[in-house]
């Protein structure tokens, strides 16, 4: 399987459990020079920006493992980036944060963990 199926259907997955968990979907994907926010989504009054990683085996780690602070630094260039560029088509909520997804696809059922608040933004 391609890395890029592979990623489709974690962030396919993810939104379906995040969804089944109260977020409303607002955006995927969404690009910017150097990179994507792969799902950005209301969860009550907080906008979250979601990172998903998904792993068939855990060769190079775990899904939680692989954020580094490259990628870090990214997520909060591209959520200020994200609010500047939507202010005008939408209200957007004061309250942010960053969560991330962890979709495992080793075993026959996908094992999903979400992390809540899993940087600070």
């Amino acid at each position: 399987m391609s890395t890029k199926i592979q990623g489709d259907i974690g962030e396919e997955l993810a939104c379906k459990y995040l969804a089944e968990n109260g977020y409303k979907i607002l955006e995927r994907n969404f690009r910017i020079r150097g990179g994507e926010i792969d799902i950005i989504a209301l969860d009550g009054i907080t906008l979250v920006y979601i990172e998903v990683k998904t792993r068939t085996s855990f060769q190079f780690g775990r899904p939680e493992e692989s954020i580094t602070l490259r990628k870090l630094k990214f997520l909060e260039r591209a959520a200020k980036f994200y609010r500047a560029k939507r202010k005008n088509l939408m209200k957007l909520p004061d309250l942010e944060r960053i969560d991330f997804v962890g979709v495992d696809l080793s075993n026959i059922e996908p094992d999903i963990k979400l992390i809540k608040n899993a940087f600070p933004l």
